[in-house]
């Protein structure tokens, strides 16, 4: 239910937004600023998910959890999203996410409430599984070794040099 407010409340707020600011400042700049936002909006969010993703493979590289950057790098996203939304209310929270103290306090917030089970690297069908194997993991097989085929060390008899075919 509280998605569907949020849905309905925030073209609201943009509209009366729309309103108030194009009232004070007139149409062409109240658009031109929507513009801006957008353009310097896709530069941040740019140069912030390549902060995040080269943090993300850092992560893997030290075999670390990749919890953290990669909810980084899915606000950085869900920021950029926001940017590119007309709207003055939406580029307020998209240019707040792009802040790294409010994305480490969103999650935070977030973590508080959210319990990870498990967690692992790999592919897990390759990972051993506990207890006995069963006869359908083995697979018979009969092999035959195949010598790789001799090539003369020394030329033929009626080529002593080798360079040339008959």
């Amino acid at each position: 239910m509280w998605l569907f407010m949020l849905f309905l409340a925030v073209p609201i707020v943009e509209i009366a937004l729309f309103i108030q600011i194009g009232g004070l400042i007139g149409l062409w700049p109240t658009l031109a600023i929507v513009v801006l936002t957008a353009v310097l909006g896709t530069f941040l969010v740019r140069t912030q998910g390549a902060l995040a993703l080269s943090q993300l493979r850092g992560s893997f590289q030290r075999l670390n959890d990749p919890t953290e950057p990669l909810a980084h790098g899915a606000m950085i996203l869900f920021a950029g999203a926001l940017l590119l939304t007309p709207g003055f209310f939406t580029d307020a929270a998209g240019f707040a996410l792009l802040i790294p103290a409010v994305r480490r306090a969103a999650f935070q917030f977030i973590k508080a409430r959210i319990t990870v089970q498990s967690f692992g690297y790999g592919d897990p069908r390759q990972t051993p599984r506990p207890g006995p194997r069963t006869r359908g993991d083995v697979i018979d097989g009969d092999y035959t070794e195949v010598d790789p085929p001799k090539t003369p060390t020394h030329p033929a008899p009626n080529n002593p040099s080798g360079w040339t075919r008959h």
